[in-house]
């Protein structure tokens, strides 16, 4: 029988190649426009830890050194191509921390 292939994911801190189900996705919902088409609102960043949501993703291992490495070399803010505020990258180091 033919055994089944593992998905893979960078980590973006460490930058290791592991199993998706062994990280946790940072995602970047889709921005909001009005019916006309016009720019309403960015989307938000958070963690998506049932790795469900809707929008772009990137992948961090589930330690918060790996998280704290990303932050620090403005890896997510390359990945999704906007600038990230202080307050979310707060937000989801607590967020990590409570899930550890």
């Amino acid at each position: 029988m033919k055994q089944k292939k593992i998905p893979l994911r960078k980590c973006t801190g460490c930058g290791e190649m592991k199993p998706k189900y062994e990280l946790v996705r940072v995602v970047k919902a889709p921005d909001v426009k009005d019916e006309q088409g016009e720019f309403v609102c960015a989307g938000e960043v958070s963690l998506d830890l049932t790795g469900k949501k809707p929008g772009r993703g990137a992948y961090v291992c589930k330690s918060t050194d790996c998280l704290e490495k990303a932050i620090k070399a403005k890896r997510f803010e390359r990945a999704f191509s906007c600038k990230i505020p202080e307050e979310i990258y707060t937000a989801m180091q607590q967020e990590m921390r409570e899930n550890e």
